[in-house]
C-alpha cells in the first residue's frame, strides 16, 4: 500500500501513537490556518473549491498555498485542481507530471489564460512536488484520497472463486436463456459469449491509440481525445476518469462493426421502434484499474448486457428490493448518496455481515454479463478494461419499462435531452408499440393500460370515500370564520 501522503499528512488515528507530536501537529494546523482553523476540514475544502470557478480564483488559491504549510496541504489538494482543470478546460488538456495542479498550470499557459493564474499555479505546483515541503498535519479528509488511490486492491475483492452469479456457455439456446434467466429476472454470466468478436483481436490500447488517438470521446461528461484520456488514466486516482461514450458508433464507425449483439438480446430491442428518437442505448467503456461504475440501477427500467473485450471486471449485484449497504437513494430514486469512490465502498462495506442476497462475479475477456431490470450493481475494473454495454427492452421487461415511463419525470427518465422529450418518452413509446402491429406488443400495451386504469379508479374511489367521511364528521372549516 502506498500510504505516504506527498505532503506528510497523516490520518487522525496516528495522534494516539505520540501525544506530544500530536499536539505539535494540531498547533501547526491551527496556527497555519488562522481564522479558518474553526472550520472542519471538509468545510474548508468546500470553501476553497469555490475559488476554482475562475482563473482569478485559482490564482488566489495558489497564493493561499504559499501562506503556510497547513494551508498548502489544503490548497494543493488534488481534487481541487482536478475540478478546476475540468471546469476550465473540459477535455482539452494533457495530463502533466502526475499532478492535477501541474496539469492546470500547463493547460492555462497553453491556452493563453490569465497569466497570473498560470504562473502562480506553476510555482505552487513546483513547490508542491518538492521533497522539502512537509505540511505534517493530521487530516482524515486529506488523507483519504491518497489512501484509496494508493492502496492495492484486496485479494478478496479480486478473487474469482467467490463468484456466485449463475454461469452459462454460448451453447445455451435463446429459449433456455429466456426461461431460466430473463423471465425470472436473474443475472447470468455467459462465459466466452463474445470471444468470437473481431474486437477481441483488435482492440488493444496500441491499436485504439493508432486508429482513434485524436478522436474525442465522452469522458466524465467532457469530450476528450483518446490519447489524452490514456495519459490521464496513468494517474493514481481514487476516482479515475472513465470513458463512457453513447455515440462511439457515430464517432468511430469501425468500432461498431467489430462487435455484434449476442443472440440472447438481438431479437427484442423494442426502443428501436423509436428510430433516431430512441434514448441512448449503447456505450463504449474504457477505464484504468480501480475505475468503474458506482452503485446504480440501469436507466428507464431497461435490462442490459455488458461484454468485456480487454481486462478484468468485478461485479456486485443486489436484487431490486434490496438496497446495497452504504447506499441511500432519495425517496423518488432520482439521487443516490453513497461513498465517492469504489475503493472506499469496498473498504467499508464489502465484508458487511448482511450480504446474503448479494451476487458477485469477475468477468474475464470474452465474457458477457446479463444485468436484469432493476438490479442494483457496481462494476470495478481490476485492470485496465475495455467493454461494450447495451440496454434493451424485451417482452420480459416491457411492463416495467412502461410503468417507469408513466412517471413522466425528467429527473428519472434518461438518455434524452431535457425540454419535454424525456417526459414524452412514455407516450411516444406507446404509440410506436401500437404502430408496430405486433400482436404481442399490442397485448402487452393493452394489459399495461388496463392496470393503469384500474389503479386510477382505485385512487379516485379512495379519495371519494375519504371526502365522504370527512364531510359527514363534526369537523368544519371556513375561510371566513
Amino acid at each position: 500500500m502506498r500510504s505516504i501522503h506527498p505532503s506528510g499528512v497523516l490520518p487522525s488515528g496516528n495522534a494516539l501513537d505520540d501525544p506530544t507530536e500530536a499536539a505539535i501537529r494540531r498547533a501547526r494546523r491551527d496556527d497555519g490556518l488562522g481564522d479558518l482553523r474553526a472550520l472542519p476540514d471538509a468545510s474548508l475544502l468546500g470553501l476553497l473549491e469555490l475559488l476554482t470557478d475562475s482563473d482569478d480564483g485559482c490564482a488566489a488559491l495558489c497564493a493561499l498555498s504559499r501562506t503556510s504549510r497547513a494551508m498548502r496541504a489544503f490548497a494543493t489538494h488534488d481534487d481541487l485542481w482536478k475540478a478546476a482543470t475540468l471546469e476550465r478546460f473540459g477535455g482539452d488538456f494533457t495530463f502533466t507530471s502526475g499532478s492535477w495542479m501541474a496539469t492546470y498550470a500547463a493547460a492555462a499557459a497553453a491556452a493563453g489564460a490569465n497569466e497570473r493564474a498560470a504562473k502562480r499555479a506553476k510555482r505552487s505546483s513546483d513547490c508542491e512536488t518538492s521533497a522539502s515541503v512537509r505540511t505534517e498535519i493530521y487530516s482524515d479528509v486529506l488523507y483519504q484520497r491518497y489512501m484509496c488511490a494508493g492502496m492495492e486492491l484486496e485479494s478478496e475483492w479480486t478473487d474469482s472463486s467467490r463468484s456466485n452469479v449463475p454461469e452459462a456457455t454460448p451453447s445455451m439456446t435463446l429459449e433456455e436463456f429466456r426461461e431460466r434467466f430473463e423471465s425470472v429476472n436473474l443475472p447470468v454470466v455467459i462465459r466466452g459469449g463474445c470471444a468470437h468478436w473481431p474486437a477481441m483481436k483488435k482492440w488493444s490500447r496500441e491499436w485504439l491509440s493508432e486508429k482513434f488517438g485524436k478522436t474525442k470521446f465522452t469522458v466524465g461528461g467532457y469530450e476528450m481525445a483518446l490519447d489524452d484520456f490514456f495519459a490521464v488514466s496513468e494517474a493514481r486516482d481514487d476516482t479515475p476518469l472513465y470513458l463512457f461514450d453513447p455515440k462511439f458508433g457515430e464517432k468511430a464507425s469501425e468500432l461498431a462493426g467489430d462487435y455484434e449483439v449476442p443472440e440472447y438480446f438481438a431479437q427484442d430491442d423494442f426502443f428501436k421502434l423509436l428510430g433516431d428518437d430512441r434514448p441512448h442505448f449503447r456505450w463504449l467503456i474504457i477505464g484504468p484499474e480501480r475505475s468503474g461504475s458506482i452503485w446504480h440501477q440501469d436507466p428507464n427500467a431497461t435490462s442490459a448486457w455488458n461484454a468485456v473485450v480487454n481486462g478484468r471486471k468485478k461485479w456486485i449485484l443486489f436484487p431490486p428490493h434490496v438496497t446495497p449497504p452504504g447506499v441511500h437513494p432519495s425517496a423518488d430514486g432520482a439521487d443516490v448518496s453513497q461513498p465517492v469512490s469504489l475503493v472506499e465502498w469496498f473498504m467499508n462495506f464489502y465484508e458487511d455481515e448482511d450480504v446474503r442476497p448479494r451476487l458477485e462475479t469477475v468477468c474475464e475477456p470474452g465474457d458477457v454479463l446479463f444485468v436484469p431490470s432493476g438490479w442494483w450493481h457496481l462494476a470495478l475494473n481490476l485492470t485496465e478494461c475495455v467493454a461494450i454495454t447495451q440496454n434493451y427492452v424485451s417482452l420480459a421487461n416491457l411492463p416495467k419499462v412502461l410503468k417507469f415511463l408513466d412517471t413522466k419525470c425528467e429527473n428519472l427518465i434518461s438518455g434524452l435531452d431535457r425540454g419535454g422529450r424525456r417526459s414524452a418518452l412514455g407516450d411516444d413509446f406507446s404509440a410506436a408499440l401500437r404502430a408496430s402491429a405486433d400482436p404481442n406488443l399490442i397485448a402487452a400495451l393493452d394489459a399495461h393500460e388496463r392496470v393503469r386504469t384500474n389503479a386510477s379508479s382505485k385512487k379516485a374511489s379512495a379519495f371519494a370515500h375519504a371526502f365522504t367521511d370527512a364531510t359527514s364528521s363534526s369537523f368544519s372549516f371556513a375561510f371566513d370564520s
